[in-house]
């Protein structure tokens, strides 16, 4: 039987340091708290990693680095790339590393039919040893495939087992409907739309380090049928959730510093960046604590 890789993980941040170099006491520190905070799984080289930012070195680095620190955390990676020979060659490294299940991002250049992504998705999965999901994030990639989309993609390849979907929660409910057993459908989007994310069939959540407490908190509850708890966990991050998430660059540059202050890391950014405001940093300094003290319980 396939592994299926439901509940709440955190996608890992990329930070640096003053040189913005990819900063490895930091990256450790940050995989060392989400672990602390009882995530179930960790993602590296996601949209919150500021994957577009780093070399395919870098990214080698930080899958390496993820797996010598995550301890029994499944580990999945988000695998990008232009051509099936990159996001190939990216997810063996990966896979050797010891990644438990993989994301295929669509490949940016361009924009194609979804026939072509289909076959793209299918030429990179069928030589994969582990299960992946596909990222289905077109607010943010600008690309997706439908559910009739997937549905095909999953009759085509016995190892495409996940969606990571960015999406809202009634768009959610379609998707989950198409999928059936098919297929464990995760979300993101910092968590928003949580409750009704879970109302809708969501298996779980892939989410920033920022709002994680959060979310960890908002799923006990659900699973333990406190609905009315749920709901106020929610509520209870949602705020410096909808701060964070007004882009990704607003989640790099600020969603960052939230977690940063809670876990006593120096935040640097890598240019290209948005840069901090005085306003802004007062907000996040405000979310940072009112959001810790809702969220740790």
């Amino acid at each position: 039987m396939v592994r299926q890789f439901k509940g709440i993980h955190a996608v890992l941040f990329a930070l640096y340091d003053a040189e913005e170099r990819l900063d490895r006491a930091a990256m450790s520190a940050q995989l060392a708290w989400v672990r602390a905070a009882g995530a179930e799984g960790v993602v590296v080289l996601g949209l919150a990693t500021e994957v577009g930012k780093l070399t395919e070195a870098e990214k080698r680095q930080v899958i390496d680095w993820a797996a010598e620190d995550r301890g029994d955390l499944p580990l999945g990676v988000t695998i990008t790339g232009n051509s099936v020979a990159e996001q190939a060659a990216l997810a063996a490294h990966a896979t050797d590393a010891g990644a438990d299940w993989l994301i295929l991002q669509p490949p940016l250049a361009g924009s194609y039919s979804a026939a072509e992504y289909l076959d793209f998705f299918a030429r990179v999965g069928a030589e994969l040893a582990v299960p992946f999901a596909v990222q289905n994030a077109p607010q943010y990639l600008g690309r997706s495939l439908s559910g009739d989309d997937l549905a095909n993609l999953a009759a085509r390849c016995p190892g495409f087992t996940h969606v990571k979907a960015e999406t809202s929660a009634g768009d959610l409910a379609g998707l989950v409907a198409l999928a059936g057993d098919r297929l464990t459908v995760l979300n993101g989007r910092g968590g928003l739309e949580m409750t009704d994310c879970l109302r809708a069939g969501c298996d779980g959540f892939i989410v920033a380090p920022d709002v994680l407490p959060g979310v960890l908190s908002c799923m006990a509850l659900w699973r333990d049928g406190d609905e009315a708890g749920a709901e106020a966990a929610y509520a209870g991050f949602l705020p410096a959730a909808t701060f964070a998430m007004q882009s990704l660059e607003h989640l790099a540059c600020y969603g960052k510093r939230i977690f940063g202050a809670r876990a006593g890391i120096t935040i640097h950014d890598r240019a290209p960046a948005l840069r901090p405001t005085e306003a802004g940093l007062t907000f996040a300094r405000r979310w940072a604590v009112a959001g810790f003290q809702v969220e740790g319980g």
